[in-house]
């Protein structure tokens, strides 16, 4: 009798090697997709990175990329030199009335002339007197520190209301708004030892009055002295 061949059952689904090559394109893919992902750049960090490349070379001796506070205090203080001179001292002076309360009693404005101090009689005299209140000392000073890092001419006015005064010493207003600008202007020199050379003392009485003479609240405001920084320097 012949011996019957048995016959070798095929094997059911997919062959082995595709099991091996499903695994091997899965791995691929979760690599590429990592790849992606690492890829993403944070948005503001990549912001600050390239900030902090703006206007410098890769020379330059800057450990991190990102700009330090003292960088950033360094590129304030380089844009504040670059300002006007006359816009930096009216910085100065303003920072000063607000960080000591003395808005009510001096101004600061910017003129084209240069700028203009005006300080109330009340803040640096007494009532028909000359000589400097130690009210008016601290600002003073602070005038004369910043003058000192300049050579701008200044001059100084001395302004009174319309009521006539008559002593022994002032006749008349005329002297006595004088004698004032002369006394701020000792002061500021006494004080920071600046050349007497930059300064003019202007006494105008009571002939350029800020508002009408026409009640006390107005002598008042016409009873001031004026320090005027001019925008050129002294010769």
């Amino acid at each position: 009798m012949k011996r019957r061949e048995i016959k070798k059952k095929k094997p059911n689904g997919a062959p082995g090697w595709m099991v091996t090559y499903s695994d091997m394109v899965t791995l691929i893919l979760v690599f590429f997709i990592l790849l992606f992902a690492m890829s993403q750049v944070d948005l503001e960090k990549f912001k600050a990175v390239s900030q902090s490349f703006q206007g410098r070379t890769i020379l330059d001796n800057h450990t991190s990329a990102v700009p330090l506070e003292n960088d950033h205090e360094k590129e304030k203080a380089s844009e504040a030199e670059k300002r006007d001179p006359m816009d930096r001292l009216m910085i100065e002076v303003e920072q000063f009335l607000e960080e000591n309360g003395l808005n009510d009693v001096v101004s600061a404005n910017r003129t084209k002339e240069g700028v203009a101090l005006v300080l109330q009689e009340n803040f640096l005299f007494e009532s028909g007197k000359a000589n400097v209140l130690a009210s008016g000392k601290p600002f003073l000073n602070k005038i004369g520190s910043l003058l000192k890092k300049m050579d701008n001419h200044v001059e100084v006015q001395g302004h009174t209301d319309d009521r006539p005064i008559d002593n022994y010493r002032f006749p008349s207003n005329w002297e006595l708004s004088a004698a004032r600008a002369s006394s701020v202007i000792r002061y500021l020199i006494e004080q920071e030892h600046l050349n007497p050379k930059r300064f003019t003392a202007i006494g105008y009485a009571d002939t350029m009055p800020k508002v009408p003479n026409d009640s006390a609240e107005n002598w008042r405001k016409n009873r001031r002295v004026e320090i005027v920084i001019l925008k050129k320097a002294s010769t």
